[in-house]
């Protein structure tokens, strides 16, 4: 028993010893999906070209070295530049890219609430004061009238 239990620990000893420093395995298709082919500016994970496979070779071999996932983009972004990244940085003129649709959204949301309130604020003006009251002005309500004897109603 003793026995069984020293085989089992050196074993787990020797398995986490084989992990990568990170403690978490780096996913390839997860890289591939945050970055961009540069030749067909598609993500790297739908591309099929040379360039696409060398990419995914480069990728594989950064990993094979130990690097993790930011490691891996921050070698790539420092070879290949900013637009190697599917997503763009987090800090000065890229940040447009986050707050642009952002604005654009809550001045739209903003609009179509005045909008709305305005549709109906005209329509309680236009709607008749009383229960029994009909829409319109005397004069309208007697032409209508008049039509409507004429054509035998």
């Amino acid at each position: 028993m003793r026995a069984r239990l020293a085989i089992t620990m050196i074993a787990a000893l020797l398995a986490g010893a084989a992990m990568p420093a990170t403690g978490a395995a780096v996913s390839q298709y997860e890289i591939e999906t945050e970055v961009m082919c540069d030749t067909c500016n598609v993500p790297l994970y739908v591309a099929e070209s040379p360039r696409a496979d060398q990419l995914r070779r480069e990728i594989r071999t950064l990993i094979d070295q130990g690097q993790d996932e930011e490691q891996v983009k921050a070698t790539l972004k420092a070879r290949y530049g900013p637009d190697i990244l599917a997503l763009p940085e987090e800090s000065g003129f890229s940040l447009g890219a986050y707050l642009i649709p952002a604005a654009v959204a809550i001045g739209l949301l903003g609009a179509a609430a005045l909008l709305v309130a305005t549709w109906r604020r005209r329509g309680r003006e236009a709607a008749p004061e009383g229960p029994g009251e009909e829409p319109g002005s005397p004069e309208d309500r007697a032409r209508l009238d008049d039509e409507l004897e004429r054509f035998g109603r």
